[in-house]
């Protein structure tokens, strides 16, 4: 029998719209699923942008004030899409009355508040994820088991990069409803917790805890004005960050990221090479995973010949990950796919028993990075990361 799981969604911008679709797409393409979300409450500050948004989307209700949304008996599931300023109060509310909790990412401002919001999620014992989604491309999840398959063999290079152009011109403003990420005191850092967050979670997913990290970050616009306040104030985020970091497997890592780079989008890359393999995946042709194999997993043999080479596998097969739920090999799917995805394996983990990853733990180790990287760029030396151990993550699409 189905059981309805009604949401209360908090906030109607990009990831309110990306998560209101991944409700209500699941039961057509993950119809084993016991539960059935239902779209019960929208919240918002302005309240007939969030009556529009409610209408568009089917939600039976709105409020304006996230508070009476947690008292409300007929909301199950909180979900976190405003702000990262607002991330902890609203989480550990969420937590203490009983609420499921799904939160976007970065997790929180800094490790601090992470902290606090990992532990009332688990003293209160309520499902919680946060929303990683790129681990849900297929093609990532097929570099995962490639990985999980031993057949990239001892690693030794990971290297990352996420590009963007959107912030290069200096009349941008920052703050407000749509740049609140150009704010400080709104997204608490730049690229490092926007853009480098999905990077780390990524990498540490597929080859283990980051250990340490010596890192650089850059302002190249240092004024803007602010939309809140109409005056021009000094800007506090990083537009820039590069990093180079040790994992715990001992091998060795680069990182790059910017909104400054002309002509990139969302281009979101990682290598990793290893004595018997290769992965290489690019988000902006994501329906392929470059596999370089030099050692078969199975038989040990060497394949180095006249014809070894990087194969470009199309991950559209019905053994692909997740792309039996779609349509036939050869018809590609996109980013939206990628948070019903997320949401498929949170409750098939839920059903089961199980905590399905990434949850609030998982993005509190990614939080530690990303603070020891600001910290690095601050002190200008290597620093400690703290973080010990990543856990797995099954796949429901597999």
């Amino acid at each position: 029998m189905s059981k309805p799981l009604r949401i209360g969604m908090i906030g109607y911008g990009f990831m309110g719209k990306a998560h209101s679709n991944a409700y209500r797409k699941l039961a057509q393409f993950f119809p084993e699923l016991a539960h059935r979300p239902q779209l019960q409450v929208l919240c918002g500050r302005d309240e007939a942008k969030a009556r529009a948004f409610a209408e568009t989307w089917g939600y039976q209700d709105v409020e304006t004030d996230w508070h009476k949304l947690i008292e409300r008996d007929d909301v199950d599931v909180i979900d976190i899409g405003t702000p990262n300023k607002t991330h902890r109060d609203i989480a550990i509310a969420a937590a203490q009355a009983g609420k499921w909790v799904l939160c976007e990412k970065p997790l929180a401002m800094d490790v601090a508040e992470a902290e606090e919001m990992t532990a009332a999620v688990e003293a209160a014992g309520v499902p919680n994820m946060v929303w990683f989604n790129y681990r849900r491309v297929p093609a990532i999840a097929l570099a995962r088991q490639l990985v999980d398959e031993k057949r990239i063999g001892k690693p030794f290079h990971y290297r990352a990069t996420y590009l963007q152009d959107w912030t290069i011109a200096e009349d941008v403003p920052q703050g407000g409803a749509a740049l609140w990420r150009l704010d400080a005191n709104a997204a608490g850092s730049g690229v490092t917790g926007d853009l480098l967050a999905h990077s780390i979670d990524t990498a540490m997913w597929l080859n283990g805890p980051i250990t340490s990290v010596v890192a650089d970050t850059e302002t190249f616009v240092k004024e803007r004005m602010h939309q809140e306040s109409g005056k021009v104030e000094a800007v506090g985020i990083d537009d820039a960050c590069m990093f180079l970091a040790r994992f715990a497997n001992g091998s060795m890592g680069t990182f790059e990221s910017t909104r400054y780079a002309r002509g990139r989008k969302n281009y979101n890359t990682f290598e990793l090479n290893g004595a018997d393999g290769s992965v290489y995946f690019d988000l902006e042709d994501p329906q392929y995973l470059d596999f370089f194999e030099y050692t078969r997993a199975a038989t040990g043999d060497k394949t180095e010949d006249h014809l070894t080479g990087w194969r470009k596998i199309h991950v559209t097969n019905f053994e692909h990950p997740y792309m039996d739920r779609w349509w036939v090999p050869g018809c590609t799917i996109g980013y939206e796919h990628t948070f019903i995805h997320a949401l498929a394996d949170f409750l098939a983990g839920v059903e089961k028993g199980e905590q399905a990853q990434p949850n609030f733990r998982d993005a509190l180790e990614t939080q530690r990075v990303c603070d020891a990287v600001l910290k690095s760029a601050q002190t200008r030396g290597w620093v400690d990361t703290g973080v010990e151990s990543v856990q797995g993550a099954a796949l429901a699409g597999v």
